[in-house]
């Protein structure tokens, strides 16, 4: 009797080990082809066929979730939000930036977790950056970007477009930003251009740029 209670108790501490070991998954962001996923507090844009944090995979996407595999088995996540400090609602970020020499707005932020320094360009069209500094931050643009001739003050050049899994300024996090990867040595800058600014609430004041998360 006294083996029988012991197994019991092994397999009942097992059997916690193996629950407690399950991931907690949450679908937090959509867009074409990819999820933005939680997984234990980690988050990340995973793209379809892509594995994320613990492994899991995106499999495919919809309007309202997407489908993950976890552990090996597949099922469908809502698209949910994500909440903290006890289920409160999410605080808005807010960051401001005093005008710099020449009366542009310097940021020091990252991409995809490397430290840069942006100039905040309301006219660039989208986050863009030089050849160098993308290789610099990791950015495999030739295999992972779509080829493209853009219109700059010296005429016309060669670039890449490219999806940035995150641009973060000060407590300011936008997931899945466009890109371009100019050839060659310009910008000499990696310019904060519309596709991130348009994502957020911004408006400038007596010389400060006031940034704003809209959620």
């Amino acid at each position: 009797m006294r083996m029988l209670r012991t197994l019991s108790l092994l397999c009942g501490l097992a059997c916690a080990a193996v629950a407690q070991a399950q991931p907690t998954v949450q679908v937090v962001g959509l867009f074409p082809n990819a999820a933005v996923l939680n997984v234990d507090g980690q988050r990340k844009l995973v793209r379809v066929g892509e594995r994320g944090p613990g492994g899991v995979e995106v499999v495919s996407v919809a309007r309202d979730g997407a489908v993950l595999r976890v552990d090996g088995h597949e099922r469908a996540y809502p698209l949910g939000r994500e909440y903290s400090g006890g289920f409160a609602a999410p605080v808005r970020q807010q960051f401001s930036v005093a005008r710099g020499a020449g009366g542009h707005y310097w940021v020091a932020g990252s991409i995809d977790g490397h430290s840069t320094q942006f100039l905040v360009d309301t006219g660039a069209t989208s986050v863009a950056m030089n050849e160098g500094h993308a290789r610099r931050l990791g950015i495999d643009f030739r295999v992972e970007g779509a080829p493209l001739m853009v219109s700059t003050a010296g005429g016309t050049a060669k670039a890449w477009r490219v999806k940035l899994d995150s641009v973060k300024v000060g407590g300011l996090e936008v997931l899945g930003v466009e890109a371009v990867v100019l050839e060659g040595g310009a910008p000499t800058e990696t310019l904060l251009g519309m596709s991130f600014l348009n994502r957020i609430s911004w408006r400038e004041e007596q010389g400060m740029l006031r940034l704003e998360s809209k959620y």
